[in-house]
């Protein structure tokens, strides 16, 4: 392997900045499998960079006040859905996190996919990968999927005027015509609050 193929896997990476969490995959065009997984190599064992999973990458990033900062979660988590070619959604108290209607990150981070069944430790969180079925996975990686698992597990009696609010904030015109267009995959009880309170006053 030559030493120019070598830098520019390097440079590559180095390009994408601190924080950055990748597969092979994302290092095809650049030389063949060998010349990739040597360069990876030689670059994980000078610290460089970090080995996640099997197959996934981590530029570290570092903090002046915390030190070497754990890869993004979500980032790790898209990267094995490229990589293995699978649909995610984050659910449950993740995806509450996501829409601000939690502040805290849980320790156990859930996606549901169409997928096969997955648990992967990240420092002290665990991400895992759930099976489910079609139905639930019609709205993956939009926002109206979000919306969805993170009001199904708030419950029904806990979303009041204020957790309307804090939603509605992070969503863009954008995401009201998606969930505009999504609202009837939502179970019954989801897509009155859609379209009653989400979808106020909007004409899109």
């Amino acid at each position: 392997m030559s030493d120019t193929i070598s830098q520019k896997i390097t440079d590559y990476i180095h390009s994408h900045g601190e924080g950055w969490v990748f597969t092979t995959k994302d290092l095809l065009d650049l030389g063949s499998e060998e010349a990739i997984h040597v360069t990876l190599h030689r670059l994980k064992e000078r610290g460089e960079i970090k080995r996640v999973a099997h197959g996934v990458y981590y530029y570290p990033k570092n903090s002046k006040l915390l030190g070497a900062v754990p890869p993004d979660i979500r980032g790790v988590a898209n990267a094995l859905a490229s990589k293995y070619q699978i649909r995610i959604q984050p659910s449950g108290a993740y995806a509450a996190n996501l829409l601000g209607l939690s502040e805290q990150v849980p320790a156990k981070v859930v996606f549901l996919t169409d997928g096969e069944n997955k648990k992967i430790k990240i420092g002290k969180m665990e991400l895992i990968f759930k099976k489910t079925t079609p139905k639930n996975m019609a709205m993956a990686q939009r926002i109206s999927g979000l919306v969805v698992q993170a009001l199904k597990f708030m419950g029904q009696d806990h979303i009041d005027d204020k957790k309307i609010r804090i939603i509605k904030k992070k969503l863009s015109n954008v995401d009201l015509k998606v969930l505009k267009e999504d609202a009837n995959f939502a179970p019954v009880w989801i897509r009155k609050i859609i379209q009653s309170k989400l979808l106020e006053g909007f004409d899109g």
